[in-house]
């Protein structure tokens, strides 16, 4: 055997005593580290799962009840909608909350409704733009069944420049102050509408509407 043959294989017995005295030590750490790593990952991948089918159960809740609500079943669609407030998952208890308040708001139970979207705006937990949304519908179940300061007291915050909803908070407070008789007010809100090239064609086109009654009757002057 030449010096190198028997050099390489020295070489190798120590490598291989090496790997040998470093798995004996190190070993059942590499071993536990990769069991709780595939532990780990299981538990990561059964959670997901528990969380998309507790999400998907309540979307197909919520769905049911939006139909029975839309084919008029509105007793039963609240009873839905209010189920899934007490153990619906994710964003739907506050979804169906908005609902069920808009259903209550079909049935003429104003004063219900609008405290159920008091309730939603004034929850810091929710989202912001979600807590403006109650806010909105707040003020518009109002123009028919509350005071213009009633309507202002929820939908004024939303009228100002930057905020997405100022076109429809501007229409409400609009309607409230041509109900109580304030055309003038009615008339200024209106003209707003109008004169905003980033409203909503449909808003503008009510305005429009109500901008010519308005000066068309002198109700403004």
């Amino acid at each position: 055997m030449s010096d190198d043959s028997f050099i390489r294989e020295v070489n190798e017995e120590l490598r291989q005593d090496q790997a040998k005295a470093l798995w004996t030590r190190f070993g059942p750490m590499v071993i536990g580290a990769a069991a709780l790593i595939v532990a780990a990952t299981a538990g990561w991948v059964g959670y997901d799962y528990w969380t998309q089918s507790r999400a998907n159960a309540s979307g197909d809740r919520f769905s049911a009840a939006l139909e029975l609500a839309g084919e008029g079943n509105l007793d039963e669609a609240l009873r839905a909608f209010q189920a899934l407030q007490e153990d619906g998952y994710g964003a739907y208890p506050v979804l169906a909350k908005l609902r069920a308040a808009t259903v209550m708001a079909e049935r003429g139970e104003a004063e219900a409704a609008v405290a159920e979207f008091d309730a939603v705006s004034a929850d810091g937990a929710v989202p912001q733009s979600i807590q403006d949304l109650a806010k909105l519908r707040a003020g518009y179940v109002l123009v028919d069944s509350g005071s213009y300061d009633d309507v202002a007291a929820r939908v004024e915050v939303l009228t100002t420049g930057t905020s997405s909803l100022r076109h429809a908070a501007r229409e409400a407070l609009a309607l409230s102050a041509w109900r109580e008789g304030r055309a003038a007010d009615a008339l200024e809100l209106f003209e707003q509408i109008t004169d905003d090239d980033s409203a909503p064609r449909n808003a503008r086109q009510r305005a429009t509407i109500m901008v010519e009654l308005l000066r068309g009757t002198g109700a403004a002057s």
